[in-house]
C-alpha cells in the first residue's frame, strides 16, 4: 500500500495541488497530513482529486470547525483528527502527529511508522523497529521549496518528493 504524505501546507495551494498529482501518478491510495492546513480552502485539491485524506491538526490552523465541515463536504473520504493520532493501517501500528515534543516517547514506542511535521524539514530515520517520518513543507515557505513524500507501507520504503522549478523559488 502507498500513502502520501505531506505537513506544513500552509495555504498554498498550488504547490498542494501539484505534490498531490505527483502522489497521484505515484500510484497513492491515500494522504496522511501531519497538521497545519491553515485555511480550509487548501482541502480543494483533494476533493479535485479525489484523493482520501487522513489528518491531524497542527498548531496554525486557524478555524478547526471549518476545516472538519470541508472535509466533509463534497467528499466523505477525509478525516481530521486531533494529534497525535494512533490507529492501523495495512496491518501497520501508524501514529501521525504534528510535533514530535508533543508526546513521550512511551506514546512512539510500539508504532511502527510515525509520521509528523512542524519542522519543515523533510527526514527518514529509525528508531528500534520503528520508522519516523517527516515529509518537510508542502507549502516551501521556509526553505525554498515544496516537499512531500511516498510511503509504501508494506516495505516502509520512502520516496522523498521535491517540486523544482522557477515557479516555486522564492
Amino acid at each position: 500500500m502507498r500513502i502520501g504524505l505531506l505537513s506544513d501546507t500552509h495555504d498554498r495551494v498550488p504547490a498542494v495541488r501539484a505534490l498531490l498529482e505527483q502522489m497521484v501518478q505515484g500510484g497513492v491510495s491515500l494522504v496522511m497530513h501531519a497538521g497545519d492546513y491553515c485555511s480550509p480552502f487548501v482541502l480543494q485539491p483533494f476533493q479535485d482529486l479525489s484523493l482520501p485524506l487522513l489528518g491531524v491538526f497542527g498548531r496554525n490552523d486557524g478555524d478547526r470547525d471549518a476545516l472538519v465541515a470541508a472535509a466533509n463536504s463534497g467528499f466523505g473520504a477525509a478525516e481530521l483528527f486531533e494529534s497525535p493520532h494512533s490507529f492501523d493501517l495495512g496491518g501497520k501500528s501508524v501514529l501521525l502527529i504534528h510535533d514530535l515534543a508533543d508526546v513521550h516517547q512511551r506514546s512512539i514506542d510500539g508504532h511502527e511508522v510515525i509520521v509528523h511535521g512542524f519542522t519543515h524539514v523533510p527526514e527518514m530515520k529509525s528508531r528500534g523497529d520503528s520508522l519516523l517520518v517527516s515529509p518537510g513543507e508542502a507549502c516551501g515557505w521556509l526553505h525554498g521549496a515544496p516537499t512531500g513524500a511516498i510511503l509504501d507501507l508494506d516495505t516502509k520504503a520512502v520516496e522523498f518528493l521535491k517540486l523544482t522549478g522557477p515557479e516555486w523559488k522564492f
